[in-house]
């Protein structure tokens, strides 16, 4: 985890692993078929990580509310812990979401956070909530968790890699907060 805090996937390198452990080259291998067996598992760790940087804002939703203000708040906890776990963590948010290759394994219990969800169930909680409260139309809920994604990732990726890189604070966080918008109104 640490390597991959410090460099995300790439950084994860089993001989680095091992020396940073004090233990032979060869022990990882008791642990670890190969380099990618070791990625996997760091990556796993990571998307457990996002999910407890989710499961922070999800936990600060008052229990007072509404059903649907208590929907769209678990809605926007979901795309705010993901963009702020983007932005403290790069290194882990890569990591945690440019490694798998698909959603085979986006329920695997190993890629939990604390409260035993993974970051795509929890966005996938938030939505079926927005149903349950009549703010998405059931017939538009089918892949719903594919364009909310999409669109908080685009975001994240543009503020950590392209050209939104060297934009400040306060301006990302509003960003983040606008999109976040747009995406409940556009469900």
């Amino acid at each position: 985890m640490a390597m991959a805090r410090e460099g995300g996937p790439d950084a994860v390198v089993l001989r680095e692993a091992t020396r940073r452990t004090g233990v032979s080259p060869n022990a990882a291998y008791r642990h670890f078929a190969d380099r990618e067996a070791l990625v996997t598992a760091v990556s796993d760790a990571a998307l457990g990580a996002a999910a407890a940087a989710i499961e922070t804002e999800w936990d600060r939703v008052p229990a007072s509310m509404t059903p649907l203000e208590t929907a769209r708040a678990h809605l926007r906890a979901v795309g705010t812990g993901y963009l702020r776990f983007a932005r403290d963590e790069p290194g882990l948010f890569r990591a945690a979401f440019t490694v798998p290759t698909n959603l085979a394994e986006a329920l695997s219990p190993d890629k939990a956070g604390p409260g035993g969800h993974t970051p795509f169930q929890l966005l996938g909680i938030a939505l079926d909530e927005l149903v349950a409260a009549g703010a998405l139309p059931p017939e538009r809920r089918p892949g719903a968790e594919l364009l909310a994604w999409s669109s908080v990732h685009g975001l994240a990726m543009l503020v950590l890699e392209g050209p939104l890189r060297d934009i400040d604070e306060k301006t990302a966080r509003g960003a983040g907060q606008r999109l976040i918008d747009m995406v409940e109104r556009g469900l």
